[in-house]
């Protein structure tokens, strides 16, 4: 039955590709305005994983290095393997992987599902510390634009123990968060836990994220047990799993959560923090402090390759909202105007800022070390050279 329904999930799939993934959506950071006051605001279907995690572009030219030493072309032996699967012969590890790099369409992934099927169901006894097919599979998942197939075979009890890592759970949430699938991706959450595979700082993204696009009662109470819960391990939770919980219980009205766990971020200097602080104070009544920080963010005489602190329109907007007809009402007015007109004001809402696309690690200059010989003292002189 379930095999069915991943077949399903690939004939409906197959033709998808991956800048579909990037494509808007009506979503909103509007449950903590007034009613009507935005009726609709684009967000960014983006993913929370960096290409340090993905590793998409490595993949890639793994295959291509793949295929290029394969005997004979692709489709014969992807052929052979399909043949190989009727007549229930043994699959070796080795065939699984070539297969897997050898993949190009959604009608080779249902070979390959077939398999992986195969495969676990004639070595889950012995898999223990044999190669990782989990997360070679997501990334071929990912390149094709199959997370229905991909939730469908991370959730599915046959194989559990198939993906006993973090990383094959954290890019299948990845994927499934991209196309607004957060119902499955809550899904693939649970079975993360159940299955006992540790949570890390990715996870913690991803579900505190994917709790916030929810924005119900149940995914704000398993957003708050999942970060006390880590708190409570002791655990470095990241400061943008902590935003995402900050803007779900702004969403939730819950200005006590909001401002509990905002306190608990260590370096709030950033655009983002700066952002749902002032929405915080603006929310909880507190102007004087709002107004501070936006009058501290000006920075007339700054040189020009100095980044400028910017505001959602979103944010400060509600501000405006929150000041009309009170004495701080001139003083809001012209602090907002004075950040418009140094360009510190931004269209990007705070959805976009939550849901950005990450960097990932920056690569530092190797710096090595070359022995030179001195002419005079014949010793070696102490040289390092930045290399390129």
């Amino acid at each position: 039955m379930v095999q069915s329904v991943g077949n399903m999930a690939l004939r409906r799939l197959g033709k998808c590709c991956r800048s579909l993934l990037n494509e808007s959506h009506k979503g909103a950071f509007c449950g903590v305005l007034r009613p009507g006051w935005i009726e609709s605001c684009i967000g960014a279907k983006r993913h929370l994983l960096s290409d340090d995690v993905i590793k998409l572009q490595e993949f890639q030219l793994k295959k291509l290095s793949v295929a290029h030493l394969a005997v004979g072309p692709k489709g014969k032996y992807i052929d052979v393997f399909s043949q190989k699967l009727q007549r229930n012969e043994l699959i070796l590890r080795d065939e699984l992987k070539l297969l897997l790099h050898l993949c190009q369409s959604s009608d080779d992934m249902l070979v390959v599902k077939d398999g992986i099927y195969r495969y676990y169901a004639e070595n889950h006894n012995i898999m223990h510390g044999d190669f990782r097919f989990g997360p070679l599979f997501m990334r071929l998942c990912y390149e094709l634009g199959l997370e229905g197939l991909a939730a469908v075979m991370i959730t599915d009890k046959n194989l559990t123990g198939f993906f006993p890592d973090s990383t094959s759970f954290n890019i299948a949430i990845d994927m499934l968060f991209m196309k607004g699938s957060y119902e499955s991706a809550l899904e693939v959450l649970r079975t993360m836990k159940n299955q006992g595979i540790p949570f890390n700082k990715d996870t913690l993204i991803l579900a505190t994220g994917t709790c916030y696009k929810l924005d119900t009662a149940e995914s704000f109470n398993i957003c708050n047990a999942l970060l006390e819960h880590e708190k409570e391990k002791r655990t470095l939770i990241p400061r943008h799993a902590y935003c995402f919980a900050v803007a779900l219980a702004l969403r939730r009205n819950d200005l006590e959560t909001a401002q509990s766990f905002y306190s608990q971020i260590m370096n709030t200097d950033g655009r983002l923090c700066q952002n749902l602080e002032v929405l915080l104070l603006a929310m909880s009544g507190e102007m004087t402090q709002a107004i501070s920080i936006l009058s501290a963010a000006l920075l007339p005489k700054s040189p020009y390759f100095v980044k400028k602190l910017e505001f959602s329109v979103e944010v400060v907007n509600l501000l405006r909202l929150r000041s009309e007809q009170r004495p701080y009402m001139m003083e809001v007015e012209q602090t907002v105007t004075q950040l418009e007109e140094a360009g510190q004001v931004t269209e990007q809402t705070l959805d976009d800022m939550l849901c950005r696309t990450p960097t990932g690690k920056r690569k530092q200059g190797v710096i090595m070390k070359e022995k030179i010989i001195s002419k005079r003292t014949l010793k070696p002189l102490k040289y390092h050279l930045l290399s390129d």
